[in-house]
């Protein structure tokens, strides 16, 4: 009814009236409020609760409206205000954008940011581990007339020809701006082979290492658009997914034949999705009829699963969008191979060599930092906990635009280890130009570790 001050005050007044027979009778909110035997002496008594109890209802509604208020403009509040990123200032090349989406191609994410990574450096080697179609790649060699050993990874080998093609013929068109000496090389491999790619290409690699190395750990437009391949929501093929078409492992194969519940984890841990028990229910019951295979079928069983308050089209979409993830991280064991593979990589660069990686989704990300985090020697769960390490490091801490790094505007800040120093101590994300002219950028984020 009343409380706080209030009910203090009025309880030290009413027990200094009220004798032993009276009795007092809790109220809904347990104060006590009245008095059988004295009924008639607490008129005046009434008239006080009431407004004591007005004004304590006065001020709750006072302090619902300041809520509220403070709610809404909380909604107001800029995304990248909220989100711990760095955007991208880089000024975008809108005509290399237009370029390939006229030409229906893979738009390279980020090439203006990749390049400025790579731009103070003297590149005499360099591995792009996802060569996809080669759009990083032939821009790196175009901006390095330096270089003279260039590898390129792929395990998808339609994206492996299409980037050898496209390089060959970069090669041979006689540009001014490439080096006749430029060796390349290209192997149909998954990145966690850097070590054995290397040794087999030069064993100096092994012992100076490399000077840059990119991992662009996103699908290319071939793939996705590809209904084949099975990655798509929106198309309908085979329940495939993998990103090495001779590995064995299929989507198919494990919504029909792996344990219900180990379904239901990696839905829950790969694709981040809250209504996972539903889903793993309906595809163990779908076995009864013969079970899934086509991405038409698993997706009309996630329209089916999915509640109508969750945003019509949109809600099943996104819903489509985590489960499509999630079975395609645990075909391709991506995580485990990313995590072995940043440790990988940062071992085969030369000293002053720098890792640039970009993630396309948290789980990928969250692998990365915490993994650069452990080769400077540091732990954190939390984008604010760079350079607070669980074990002493010498010099670890966080620090301005380093004086090395004037000529470098795209450092912000630097996290610095006796090893190795985190360039990027928050993600670079792309620019709103970008982010607007090639949607699939929107998740990207760029982590670049360099070793000292």
């Amino acid at each position: 009814m009343f409380g706080g001050r209030a009910t203090v005050k009025f309880l030290m007044w009413s027990s200094s009236i009220l004798s032993k027979s009276d009795i007092l009778f809790p109220g809904h909110g347990g104060e006590l409020f009245f008095s059988l035997n004295r009924a008639s002496s607490f008129k005046s008594t009434s008239s006080c609760l009431a407004r004591v109890s007005s004004r304590s209802i006065s001020n709750d509604s006072v302090k619902k409206k300041k809520k509220n208020s403070n709610r809404k403009e909380k909604s107001f509040i800029s995304v990248d205000s909220l989100v711990k990123r760095t955007r991208s200032n880089k000024e975008l090349d809108e005509d290399i954008i237009e370029q390939h989406l006229s030409a229906d191609s893979h738009v390279p994410v980020m090439l203006g940011e990749v390049l400025d990574v790579f731009s103070n450096r003297q590149l005499r080697s360099f591995v792009d581990c996802t060569v996809g179609a080669g759009g990083h790649s032939s821009a790196i060699i175009q901006a390095h007339p330096e270089l003279q050993c260039y590898i390129g990874l792929d395990m998808d080998p339609v994206a492996h020809e299409m980037a050898r093609t496209r390089i060959n013929g970069l090669l041979n068109s006689g540009a001014s701006h490439v080096s006749s000496d430029l060796r390349t090389h290209f192997h149909l491999k998954n990145f966690k082979f850097i070590r054995s790619v290397l040794s087999e290409v030069d064993e100096k690699l092994i012992d100076g290492g490399v000077d840059g190395i990119l991992m662009d750990l996103g699908m290319s437009s071939m793939q996705v658009n590809n209904p084949e391949r099975g990655f798509s929501v929106l198309g309908d093929g085979p329940l495939d997914m993998r990103m090495n078409p001779q590995e064995s492992l299929t989507a198919e194969h494990i919504l029909n034949s792996w344990p219900v519940t180990e379904i239901g984890r990696i839905l829950r841990e790969y694709g981040e999705e809250s209504n996972w028990f539903s889903l793993q229910n309906k595809i163990d019951r779908s076995r009864n009829t013969g079970g899934l295979h086509s991405t038409r079928e698993l997706v009309k069983l996630i329209q089916n699963s999915t509640p109508r308050s969750r945003g019509g089209r949109q809600g099943w979409i996104k819903t489509a969008t985590r489960v499509f993830q999630a079975l395609r991280i645990a075909v391709n064991d991506e995580l485990k191979t990313l995590e072995d593979s940043v440790y990988n990589c940062f071992d085969c660069l030369s000293p002053g060599g720098r890792l640039a990686v970009i993630s396309f989704h948290s789980l990928e990300d969250r692998i990365v930092k915490q993994t650069f985090l452990d080769i400077i020697g540091g732990r954190s769960g939390s984008d604010e906990g760079y350079g607070q390490s669980s074990e002493p490091v010498s010099g670890s801490h966080l620090q301005k635009k380093h004086t090395a790094d004037a000529e470098e505007a795209w450092i912000k800040r630097v996290v610095q280890g006796n090893n190795a120093r985190i360039l990027t101590k928050r993600p670079i994300t792309p620019s709103e130009k970008e982010e607007e002219l090639n949607r699939r950028s929107r998740s990207a984020k760029l982590r670049v570790i360099e070793k000292v």
